[in-house]
């Protein structure tokens, strides 16, 4: 679940980018989300791309 998330998150700032359509600083703030979760699994030791 938490992967899913983070990969929609990190598409959402891909789109962000590549339009140069950015809402304040808000797509940033969820590439910053989705890298926490990536690293949170890979700390725990699970399989952070399935």
């Amino acid at each position: 679940m938490l992967m899913t998330i983070a990969a929609i998150l990190i598409v959402l700032w891909l789109l962000g980018v590549i339009t140069s359509y950015t809402i304040g600083g808000f797509i940033h703030i969820l590439l910053v989300i989705a890298v926490i979760l990536f690293l949170v699994r890979l700390i725990r030791g699970e399989n952070p791309i399935k």
